[in-house]
């Protein structure tokens, strides 16, 4: 196919093809950042927790006024919580996965760091946290019962020379803090200026919210502190999934009779199947959302195409049908039109290219957006080739059908 007369007509049409490059260049530019973020949005959706989610169901309380006896009474709710039938196990912990409130804490690697490397999430450990959860170690150990220490003792103590001697971290910040090295028996400042050795890696345990972004998600601690239910009044039950609703009734008459100095929060007393629900229902919104944007250009565009090539049929009526005459076949006709529309979509895809990383660097810029993978550039071009040669084909196929006798005719 000679490309000549074709970039010849081109130049006639100069409005109308400009226009076309136009809207392809904007469609591909907001289509490659939109399946990028569509794809952000479903990795967050279904995210690996580490949790034992159909498993788990949170009752917090929260204390009217000071309690002296919280730790013992903290030991009190949870030999009662454990004894009802159907739980295989509970815990107390000061912040839930997907509860939206956090403990963070910076980490450095040296003492003399001014600036901490990281942010990283703190859950603060009784003796059956690890069972509750049902989270998995890769590497290293549990904490011996002798490692763990009450809270409470160091909180209103404050930071001390041996705050934390011995912490279980999770894979991905091992790698952030150790690449390459094997985490265990390694050292990290936190909580003191006295250093924290990693005894063992968990393979996931997810923030309780969004801070950190997408690759700080899984940057967590584990310290063995014992908190007490006026620390967070968070505890967690492990039951099995058809029983999970029984279960949640009967801790929440457990706690109610533990005393009434104390209020159970019944909308934040649920499975934490329900809070995961909650808490991705935004990711999950605006996935829909920017599906439906995609889905709108990309008719849009197919439309725009369908309708220049139409008018462009029917302005070259007289054209076609010369070409016809001289021994052009039907098949001739419908490829000119075909490679035509690929000549303005190549354009189009070109300079959307440069336009979609333009928006990605704005994006990272006002909101924390990563950077746009170069794999989705062939993806949107891809697409936009084939959307334009399916909309271009059936005004070329009709001008292909057009007689030669009826072209000439009809000017």
């Amino acid at each position: 196919m000679e490309i000549r007369p074709i970039l010849s007509t081109l130049r006639r049409h100069k409005t109308a093809a400009a226009l076309i490059v136009v809207e392809i260049a904007l469609t591909c530019a907001i289509i490659c950042n939109s399946l990028f973020m569509i794809n952000d949005r479903i990795r967050q959706v279904f995210e690996v927790s580490g949790l034992a989610e159909d498993e788990l169901v949170r009752l917090q309380i929260v204390s009217i006024g000071d309690d002296p006896s919280q730790q013992a009474r903290t030991r009190t709710d949870l030999a009662a919580l454990r004894a009802i039938p159907g739980v295989k196990d509970a815990t107390v912990i000061n912040q839930v996965p997907y509860g939206w409130s956090s403990w963070n804490s910076g980490v450095r690697l040296k003492r003399e760091d001014q600036r901490p490397m990281l942010n990283a999430t703190t859950y603060l450990a009784e003796d059956q946290f690890m069972e509750t959860l049902g989270l998995k170690l890769v590497a290293g150990r549990d904490f011996n019962a002798d490692e763990y220490r009450e809270a409470v003792d160091l909180l209103d103590r404050g930071a001390v020379d041996d705050t934390v001697p011995v912490a279980i971290i999770t894979r991905a910040l091992a790698e952030r803090l150790f690449p390459g090295q094997d985490p265990i028996g390694k050292e990290f400042y936190s909580w003191s200026e006295s250093p924290t050795r990693v005894i063992g890696v968990l393979e996931h345990l997810v923030r309780p919210n969004t801070m950190g972004g997408p690759t700080g998600r899984e940057y967590s601690i584990v310290f063995p502190l014992r908190p007490h239910y006026n620390l967070a009044g968070n505890y967690l039950v492990r039951t099995s999934p058809e029983r999970r609703a029984e279960v949640l009734e009967a801790a929440k008459k457990v706690l109610r009779d533990g005393g009434n100095d104390r209020i159970l929060l019944e909308e934040n007393s649920r499975t934490l199947e329900e809070m995961r629900r909650d808490f991705h229902s935004g990711p999950r919104s605006m996935a829909w959302l920017l599906g439906t944007v995609c889905v709108a250009l990309l008719l849009i565009t197919a439309l725009g195409i369908i309708g220049l090539a139409s008018f462009w049929v029917q302005q070259r009526t007289k054209q076609i049908g010369i070409r016809r005459a001289l021994g052009a076949t039907r098949g001739q006709v419908l490829r000119y039109f075909q490679t035509e529309n690929f000549l303005l979509a190549s354009i189009g895809i070109a300079l959307g290219m440069l336009l979609a990383f333009a928006i990605n660097q704005v994006l990272m810029g006002k909101y924390d957006l990563a950077r746009l993978p170069l794999y989705y550039l062939p993806v949107g071009a891809l697409l936009l080739w084939g959307l334009g040669q399916l909309a271009v084909y059936a005004p070329a196929k009709r001008a292909a059908s057009i007689p030669p006798a009826t072209a000439t005719r009809s000017v």
